[in-house]
């Protein structure tokens, strides 16, 4: 049956998701409770979930698939209840900084959540169980977010009892994960059906708030035998008969030929490149966000609105990538610019950000900067479906998701980290705004060169006839 593990997952999304603290993180370690210094937090402490997202992104996702998700999102939830239990009784510098290790391991494992979910239920229900999980996590953010600013503005609840309802919140879905029924298939290591194995992958952007267009005519990638007649379960057969085991020597060739092929595509390179740039600077914005805010209106003066505006931006970031869906355009001949432009207009929000420093601005332009990045990266979905076939989508997000984490150790190393440059939070958004801005010129270079050679080769094709 298809319901008890969707709506158990589900339920673990929607509670691992409801976190009413983490939009007032900073001002909660920056307060009497931690009594942390700016330099501390800013350049010592959030570097480090950086630098253990990159490292533990790719043995995390080869584990989920050996030992086939359920364990890993186990490990996740885990993870999770460590790091908000020591963000409520943990004190000192090195302690943080540990907690922000185990927070780094619960995003690394987030891959275990959305591709679960594929090993279990039949192929007809692929896409419905899609919107199921999209839409729990959704809605467990923004009830988190919502609940945390209404608990701190209109109850006047300390940010203490916010982290307690967070960590009660992880803790049931921890609960829940223990029920979750254990996959007899995955990706890699345990044999998978061809068509189970195409919407597994696409759902590995979901976080990102993208969709992927099903593509039922592309053709399926050397080597993949069709299982298709395989009962998903174990109906039938024990599940040691109908594993193909791969060691992982063979796996990592396997990978290393997709990787050759898939980017030897020019139009798939260019919209993976602005793909793992802007996701480079995406992170680091909304990581230091709060930050920002906290220099322009410092929270134990005055209200503030965090929860609020991250629901805002959650909420409308999703219309966004509805309303996208719907556009009918030549992304092939305008992409490029198109790239370009919202790069701009991306640069233009963090730099106002930066420079007015008015908390109401500040907000209203990260709003901005949330939706324009989750319609992009919904496009370069689009695009890079298209150009590719399905079977080797997981591996294109995961090589884009790992140089973007690269790129952005190699920022916070250099701009952020104390011993790096160790730079004022302003300087660093400026540095950021100037980063997308370089995006912008270099995308609308490479835009304009494409169109004129599009219409010079419709020229000669017209001359000839």
């Amino acid at each position: 049956c298809w319901a008890l593990p969707t709506a158990l997952l589900c339920a673990y999304g929607f509670f691992c998701s409801v976190r009413p603290s983490e939009p007032f993180l900073t001002r909660y370690l920056l307060g009497p409770h931690k009594n942390l210094s700016e330099t501390q937090v800013f350049n010592e402490i959030y570097p480090v979930w950086t630098y253990s997202y990159l490292a533990l992104l790719f043995p995390v996702f080869l584990a989920t698939d050996y030992l086939r998700y359920k364990p890993v999102v186990l490990l996740q939830g885990l993870s999770l209840i460590v790091t908000w239990f020591m963000l409520l009784y943990a004190q000192g510098l090195r302690a943080v900084q540990f907690l922000e290790f185990f927070y780094g391991i619960g995003t690394a494992t987030d891959v275990a959540y959305y591709s679960y979910i594929y090993s279990v239920v039949d192929v007809n229900l692929y896409q419905k169980v899609t919107s199921y999980c999209r839409s729990a996590t959704l809605v467990g953010y923004t009830v988190g977010s919502v609940s945390g600013q209404v608990l701190v503005s209109v109850a006047g609840w300390s940010l203490f009892s916010l982290n307690v309802i967070s960590l009660t919140s992880i803790s049931i879905a921890f609960g829940t994960a223990w029920f979750l029924p254990m996959p007899q298939k995955s990706l890699f290591f345990h044999h998978v059906s061809s068509q189970q194995l195409s919407w597994e992958m696409k759902v590995m952007d979901c976080k990102n708030g993208s969709a992927v267009q099903d593509h039922p005519n592309v053709q399926r990638a050397p080597g993949w035998e069709d299982e298709t007649k395989v009962p998903l379960n174990g109906e039938g057969h024990s599940a040691e008969k109908q594993e193909r085991k791969v060691d992982i020597v063979k796996v990592l060739k396997d990978l290393w030929w997709d990787f050759l092929q898939c980017y030897s595509s020019q139009t798939m390179l260019c919209w993976s490149v602005w793909w793992a740039l802007s996701t480079c600077g995406y992170f680091q914005v909304i990581n230091y966000a709060q930050a920002l805010w906290e220099m322009v209106l410092p929270s134990h003066s005055t209200e503030i609105y965090n929860g609020a505006v991250e629901a805002a931006s959650t909420l409308l970031g999703a219309v966004a990538v509805f309303v996208v869906g719907h556009i009918k355009t030549s992304w092939a001949m305008w992409g490029e610019v198109a790239l370009a432009l919202f790069s701009f207009l991306i640069a233009a929000a963090v730099y106002i950000m930066d420079t007015v420093r008015n908390i109401w601005v500040c907000y209203a332009s990260y709003v901005v900067f949330r939706i324009i990045y989750m319609l992009l990266i919904t496009i370069a979905t689009f695009q890079i479906a298209t150009n590719l076939s399905v079977e080797r989508y997981a591996l294109v997000f995961g090589v884009n998701t790992f140089i973007a984490l690269a790129l952005q150790t190699l920022l916070t190393l250099i701009v952020v980290d104390a011993s790096g440059l160790g730079l004022d939070i302003f300087t660093q958004f400026m540095i950021y705004a100037s980063y997308f801005a370089a995006i912008s010129l270099v995308f609308l270079g490479s835009g304009i060169y494409s169109i004129m050679r599009a219409y010079r080769r419709q020229e000669q094709m017209q001359s000839r006839s």
